[in-house]
């Protein structure tokens, strides 16, 4: 099994993390409402966003026109927002699986959560389920019945008593996902007339978004927050080992289940409302583990920031790089967690044998 480092290290303070990849997920989020087919001016966007705010309006003072305004706040702006939920939700999970199985190369597209969720998601769009459960519909609600579905199994066929194999792990994500991309299809070979719609959208993507999305991401993504949260210091705990960390008085058994809920949870959002966006939650968590260590304390919440800003500009680029029409986010997506995916197995080659 390859063990993340605990060794000490001087680190860069948190405090200092937390305002660079704040200020840089704003300025970001500026410049992509500017960016489009309809050019949108700064100043524009500025008088736009300050104008309903008190106080603000007297600073950028000025109106811009009603077409913009739709722009901006009907089109832009949710999709950046929702861009931003979706890539915190995804490395935040790709934070615990890597926690969970003490391992930098677990995620949720290698490890075939995302696969599990799009599933369930794509059998409650041809189904036509009207579902509904706490308010919550039926196509989050089943990806993460399979997202749950898929990470268990391959949690379960991964394990050797209290040990993981880093080759069975990830054979056995990789089969488990091919499988359930094979349910997927199947469900839309018989359904054909949803082909057009969902095939679009199992390639990851945010060209249909509106603020209704944002409403059903953003409970399960504050919950995941609060709940892995509160599992951080037990995180910790887990890089030990699950020996030493049971002799530390910590109930594994129990701890691992709410690990798997939660990260479930969160796969299941992110999929429920922008389809299958791999490798999100492998790059981000291992860069930021590097520049802050193992610690998840400030893991979690700087992961989320850094995934925010890692989907902001990848789905920024697939807006603007054959606009006016536009390419899947997953797409540019692998063609970076692809190639770091082959790094990170080539430098663990030695464990794999």
């Amino acid at each position: 099994m390859t063990k993340i480092s605990t060794n000490p290290v001087k680190r860069v303070p948190f405090s200092f993390f937390l305002v660079l990849l704040t200020l840089v997920l704003v300025l970001l989020c500026l410049v992509a409402l500017t960016l489009g087919p309809a050019r949108v001016g700064v100043a524009e966007v500025l008088q736009a966003l300050t104008g309903r705010l008190p106080l603000l309006d007297r600073i950028f003072f000025g109106e811009i026109d009603l077409l913009n305004q739709k722009i901006l706040f009907g089109l832009r702006l949710p999709r950046i927002i929702l861009a931003v939920l979706v890539g915190a939700a995804l490395a935040v999970a790709g934070v615990i699986f890597q926690g969970l199985f003490r391992n930098p190369m677990a995620d949720p597209y290698v490890l075939g959560a995302s696969s599990g969720a799009a599933f369930g998601a794509t059998m409650a769009a041809v189904s036509g389920s009207n579902l509904l459960v706490f308010g919550l519909g039926a196509r989050p609600l089943f990806a993460f019945a399979g997202a749950l579905l898929t990470t268990t199994l391959v949690y379960r066929l991964a394990r050797s008593g209290r040990r993981y194999s880093l080759t069975t792990l990830l054979l056995a994500g990789i089969a488990v996902s091919a499988f359930m991309s094979a349910l997927t299809t199947l469900l839309l070979f018989f359904r054909q007339e949803e082909l057009g719609r969902v095939l679009f959208w199992t390639m990851g993507g945010f060209s249909y978004t509106r603020w209704v999305e944002v409403k059903v991401i953003l409970p399960y993504l504050v919950f995941g927050l609060l709940l892995a949260s509160r599992f951080a210091r037990e995180l910790n705990l887990l890089l030990l080992g699950e020996e030493k960390a049971h002799q530390l008085g910590l109930e594994v058994e129990k701890l691992q289940r709410y690990l798997l809920f939660t990260a479930s949870l969160l796969v299941a959002a992110a999929v429920s409302v922008a389809g299958t966006i791999g490798f999100v939650g492998l790059v981000v968590p291992h860069i930021m583990r590097l520049l802050l260590g193992p610690d998840h304390r400030p893991l979690l919440p700087l992961s989320a920031l850094a995934g925010g800003i890692f989907l902001l500009v990848a789905d920024t680029l697939a807006r603007m790089l054959l606009a006016p029409g536009e390419l899947p986010v997953g797409i540019l997506t692998s063609f970076v967690g692809g190639p770091f995916f082959l790094y990170l197995l080539r430098k663990n080659r030695q464990i794999m044998h």
